[in-house]
C-alpha cells in the first residue's frame, strides 16, 4: 500500500475509473464492454491520464518529529489504459499504468513506476481457461513498514482451468507464481532489502464457484503455498488456506470483491511461532441514490518483515471513504483508515521490544469539481500517523495538494 497522496475517485464514473483490470468482467459476447470508449479496429480502449498530486509532502522520508523531517514539493502524473481485444473465441484484456513521480529538492525520491496486467480468457464449451500474467517495476514503498522508496520488480501470474459441472457452477484448479526482486543497493534501516526479502512464492489449489446471479459470484477455495527466500532461508514458510469469497460485477449495485477464511502459516525455521487463524481481504463500494458513494476496504494477513529477528507480522486493518455530490458539479470526500502491525519474535534472540505492535492511522478529505463527464479537479489533504514501541519508528506527515483526472 502506498504512502502517497490519496486522490478522490471520479464520482460520476467511479466504477469505470477505480476498478482494476483484474476485477472487470469479460463478456462472452463479441462486443467489448460499454465502458471502453475508444475503438480502433478490433481493439477497444479506455485511456486515462491523472495528475495524481501536485502539492507538498511535509515528511518525505517518514522521519520522527525530533529528527527534523524533510519537506518538499512533489508531482505525480499517472497515464493508464485498459485495452480489450477479441482473438477468435478468446478475449484479451490488458491494463497498462505508469506513475511518474517527481520531487523538486530530493531527486533520490524521483521514479517512474510501471505495471502491466494481462488477462486472457478462453471459453471452450464446458471448459474455461484463464491466464493472468503480471509485471511491476517500481521505487514506491512496499507497505506500511518500510519507509524507503526502494527499487524492486515483481512478476508472475495466475492460471485457472475450470469445468462447468452444472449450469452455473464451476469446479477448477489454480496455480500461481510470484517473484520479488529488490535492487542490490536497496537498503532500509541498515538492512539490505535484496538479501532480506528476495523471494519466490508458489501456490496451487482447487476452487468451486457458483454464479448466484448474473452480477454476483460466490466461491470456496483451498490453497497450498510455499515461500522460498533467495538469501534468507530462515524466513522460508509453507501455508495452507481455505477461503470463502464473493465477487460483484462492476455494473452491480455493490461493486468489488471480498473473501474471508482460515490460514495456517508455518515457518520452516523451528525458532519461529506459527500463525493459525482468520484472514480476510476486501474492497467494496456502493452508491446511494446516485449521489452518495461509500467505499470500504479491509485486510488481515501475514506480511514479511525486513527484520531478521522479527521476520513477519500480522497486519490487520480497514479503511473507508464517503463521497457526496453536494450540488451541481461539486463533490466532497472524507476518508480514513487504520492498520495494526503485530510482530512475531524469533525464539532465543535479542529484540528491542518483544512482540512489538505498530499502529498506522490515516485520515483526510477533499473537494472536487467536474468539468463535464470526463474531467475532475480535486483539492486533497491527508494526515498520516504511526505509533510504535520504538521511538525511531514513529512519524507524522501531512500531505496536501491538487489533482486532475481526465478519462477519454
Amino acid at each position: 500500500m502506498r504512502n502517497k497522496f490519496v486522490c478522490a475517485a471520479v464520482f460520476s464514473a467511479a466504477a469505470a475509473l477505480s476498478a482494476p483490470a483484474s476485477a472487470q468482467s469479460i463478456p462472452d459476447e463479441a462486443e467489448a464492454p460499454p465502458t471502453y470508449r475508444v475503438r480502433i479496429g478490433p481493439i477497444a480502449m479506455n485511456p486515462r491520464i491523472q495528475l495524481a498530486n501536485l502539492g507538498v509532502d511535509d515528511n518525505v522520508f517518514n522521519e520522527p518529529t525530533d529528527q527534523n523531517p524533510k519537506k518538499d514539493f512533489t508531482l505525480t502524473i499517472t497515464p493508464s489504459t485498459d485495452m480489450w481485444m477479441r482473438m477468435g473465441p478468446s478475449r484479451l484484456l490488458l491494463n497498462v499504468k505508469e506513475d511518474l513521480v517527481w520531487f523538486r529538492k530530493y531527486d533520490s525520491e524521483r521514479s517512474a513506476n510501471s505495471s502491466y496486467n494481462l488477462d486472457w480468457l478462453l471459453p471452450l464449451n464446458r471448459l474455461r481457461v484463464d491466464l493472468s500474467p503480471k509485471f511491476l517495476t517500481t521505487r514506491d514503498r512496499p507497505g506500511y513498514e518500510i519507509d524507503a522508496r526502494s527499487q524492486r520488480r515483481q512478476y508472475g501470474g495466475v492460471g485457472t482451468i475450470e469445468l462447468r459441472a452444472f449450469p452455473r457452477t464451476f469446479i477448477g484448479v489454480t496455480g500461481s507464481t510470484e517473484r520479488v526482486d529488490f535492487d542490490s543497493v536497496a537498503v532500509f534501516d541498515g538492512v539490505n532489502l535484496r538479501e532480506a526479502l528476495n523471494r519466490t512464492v508458489q501456490a496451487g489449489g482447487v476452487a468451486v464457484r457458483h454464479q448466484l446471479t448474473p452480477l454476483t459470484t460466490i466461491g470456496v477455495s483451498a490453497t497450498r503455498e510455499q515461500s522460498r527466500f533467495e538469501f534468507s532461508p530462515l524466513r522460508d514458510s509453507d501455508s495452507t488456506s481455505i477461503f470463502a469469497s464473493v465477487t460483484f460485477d462492476p455494473f452491480a449495485l455493490i461493486k468489488g470483491s471480498a473473501k474471508v477464511g482460515y490460514r495456517n502459516f508455518h515457518p520452516l525455521s523451528p525458532g519461529l511461532p506459527d500463525f493459525t487463524g482468520l484472514t480476510a481481504s476486501g474492497d467494496l463500494s456502493y452508491t446511494l441514490l446516485g449521489a452518495t458513494r461509500f467505499g470500504v476496504n479491509f485486510t488481515r494477513d501475514v506480511q514479511y518483515s525486513y527484520e531478521i529477528n522479527q521476520p513477519y507480522y500480522l497486519q490487520t486493518g480497514a479503511g473507508g471513504s464517503i463521497t457526496q455530490q453536494i450540488f451541481g458539479p461539486f463533490d466532497v470526500m472524507a476518508r480514513g483508515g487504520a492498520q495494526r502491525l503485530a510482530y512475531r519474535d524469533r525464539a532465543g534472540v535479542f529484540v528491542a521490544t518483544e512482540n512489538r505492535t505498530d499502529h498506522v492511522t490515516t485520515f483526510g478529505g477533499g473537494v472536487g469539481y467536474h468539468f463535464g463527464r470526463d474531467v475532475r479537479w480535486g483539492l486533497n489533504v491527508d494526515q498520516y500517523h504511526r505509533t510504535s514501541d520504538l521511538t525511531a519508528r514513529q512519524y507524522d506527515a501531512l500531505r496536501y495538494g491538487t489533482s486532475v483526472t481526465y478519462g477519454f
